[in-house]
């Protein structure tokens, strides 16, 4: 029987820096690559509605290139354990390699994986292809893991180089094999009753090319101006490839290194390092996740769990996930997100403050609306912001810091061009009230706060 070797896509969808399938072409026997849509693991997040709709139109991309080098994409559902060793099976593969995932369910499978196909003779292989830093790597000088982000990405930046990105195959050795494979239409990912996608349709194009695309144009035009108002969401200056990276459409290694080659030194070195460093707080977060995996469940902090979220106000919570709270920015804010998918950093921040500290409801309520509803909802970045907004995570934000939703407004969309796009009525003269009183809630959430200073 031919030899055979399964290339596993998972959260990488690109051919260019993926080491996994570079290293399948380089063993030069037939390729069979896959996709598992896996739901039904222990411990696996199911997607949220966004995160669906990008994972439809980025298949549906990678298979093109795919099938560009002469490789055809599997579409396989299921429990990824069941639904690869099936894989195997079926095409009578002897290798298999993946890139590393870093949550505690992916990476039980994948242990367990591993070990049952090597048992059976295979050759299996992981590589890193997604940070820039292994998690386990990155230690304080006892030993442990990092809990700060300064110190954190100083030690990052004195370990070697991350490698240089891998180049893209211009042609593989497909394998044709007679297994099933879904279609990706059957998978039902994207909206129908309603359709709300589309603002998603307007705002984004899934897919490598794209990526690739958006960071070319960000180092040519916007990259200059990113230090001084990357703050401001009423100018278009940051990257917007957060949800590239999240899906793997792009990698951080590329990211890196044509950021400083074109920008280590020059006018814009200052810039490029800034932004870099925001490439490092998505490391951080992975970092957390690593070492504490219940990160979207639990406080990192366990001395929040001493605060005493009062009875959930359903209105409050609904008024918030809409943009109907009575604040501009917030409002704004809210339904930028409903419309793209995404939401500037700053004015999440702010929405994060006010669903937490003024409306007094349990970040986790905000952490699980954001995974529904953001197109770059990963597993560590979402609830590791979440929990730094809320005070109870990783270099937290201190419990008294309640970012001030219309001093936030006047500093950073002083204009009113970014409330007035997306929340017009709000500039009007008879704008609506706040659902809540700002200062009044202030004083109640710092309150509360102190029951946590006092639990210490």
């Amino acid at each position: 029987m031919t030899s055979r070797t399964i290339v596993w896509f998972r959260d990488d969808l690109r051919i260019g820096d993926n080491p996994a399938l570079h290293e399948a072409v380089q063993r030069g026997e037939p390729i069979v690559a896959v996709y598992v849509l896996d739901e039904q693991s222990p411990g696996i997040r199911p997607l949220g509605g966004a995160s669906r709709w990008w994972l439809h139109h980025s298949l549906i991309a990678l298979e093109g290139d795919l099938t560009k080098l002469g490789v055809t994409l599997i579409l396989r559902r299921g429990a990824a354990g069941e639904a690869i060793s099936r894989l195997v099976a079926e095409t009578g593969a002897d290798a298999i390699y993946w890139n590393r995932r870093y949550g505690l369910p992916e990476r039980d499978i994948d242990a367990q994986l591993k070990s049952e196909l090597r048992d059976a003779g295979l050759d299996v292989r992981s590589f890193g292809a997604n940070l820039l830093f292994e998690p386990w790597t990155v230690r304080t000088g006892s030993g442990t893991p990092y809990g700060v982000f300064t110190p954190f990405w100083k030690a990052c930046l004195a370990l070697p180089e991350p490698r240089k990105p891998l180049p893209a195959p211009t042609a593989a050795r497909g394998a044709r094999p007679a297994v099933d494979s879904d279609d990706v239409t059957d998978w039902q990912l994207l909206p129908t009753d309603p359709d709300w996608a589309e603002g998603f349709r307007e705002t984004w194009e899934p897919g490598e090319a794209s990526a690739h695309a958006r960071l070319e144009a960000f180092l040519a035009d916007d990259l200059p101006d990113y230090a001084a108002e990357r703050d401001r969401p009423d100018r278009a200056v940051t990257s917007r490839l957060s949800p590239h990276l999240r899906w793997g459409e792009i990698s951080p290694h590329e990211i890196w290194h044509q950021t400083n080659t074109r920008h280590a030194e020059g006018p814009h070195a200052t810039a490029a390092q800034k932004f870099l460093a925001e490439v490092g707080w998505r490391e951080f977060a992975w970092h957390i996740l690593f070492h504490f995996p219940e990160l979207a469940t639990r406080n990192w902090r366990s001395e929040f769990d001493a605060f005493p979220w009062p009875r959930l106000n359903p209105a409050r919570l609904e008024a918030w996930q809409h943009g109907r709270t009575g604040v501009a920015l917030v409002d704004a804010g809210m339904r930028e997100l409903w419309h793209t998918g995404t939401m500037h950093n700053r004015v999440r921040m702010v929405t994060a403050s006010f669903l937490t500290k003024n409306l007094m409801i349990d970040w986790r309520k905000g952490e699980q609306w954001f995974w529904d509803t953001l197109v770059d909802a990963d597993a560590a970045s979402n609830p590791f912001s979440w929990q730094w907004v809320a005070g109870s995570g990783a270099d937290a934000a201190p419990y008294f810091r309640i970012f001030n939703p219309e001093l936030q407004a006047a500093k950073f969309d002083p204009d009113g061009a970014y409330v007035g796009r997306w929340a017009p009525e709000h500039t009007g003269v008879e704008a609506p009230e706040p659902i809540v009183d700002l200062k009044a809630t202030r004083d109640a959430a710092l309150a509360a706060y102190e029951t946590v200073k006092n639990s210490r």
